[in-house]
């Protein structure tokens, strides 16, 4: 029904920045709510950042002023733009999407999901 695939991952210095990607197919994304998830070893996963089909936007409070989502509806592609990295934010990222209208930093609200991407932030 829908395939989204993440990228842009990997190993960063504190401060550093890196910059998602998630790729989706089998829908009409441009109608479907996107969000940003993170989970972390022992933790549950959490909303980092969500997106709405009217470009409506919302964040955690822990990534706010250094994270920044967007959506490029004519490439069906989803970004996540992290800047001053900090070593909490160490995680395995993941993408979502479901077929509603707002945005929403709840997990419980997505019904598709992308396999995820690491990101490691050093100390």
């Amino acid at each position: 029904q829908v395939q989204l695939v993440e990228s842009g991952g990997g190993s960063v210095q504190s401060g550093g920045s890196l910059r998602l990607s998630c790729a989706a197919s089998g829908s009409t994304y441009s109608r479907r709510r996107m969000g940003w998830f993170r989970q972390r070893p022992g933790k549950e996963r959490e909303g980092v950042a969500s997106i709405g089909t009217d470009g409506t936007t919302t964040y955690a409070d822990s990534v706010k002023g250094r994270f920044t989502i967007s959506r490029d509806n004519a490439k069906s592609t989803l970004y996540l733009q992290m800047n001053t990295l900090k070593p909490e934010d160490t995680a395995t990222y993941y993408c979502a999407t479901d077929a509603q209208w707002w945005q929403s930093l709840s997990p419980t609200d997505y019904t598709y999901w992308g396999q995820g991407t690491q990101v490691t932030v050093s100390a």
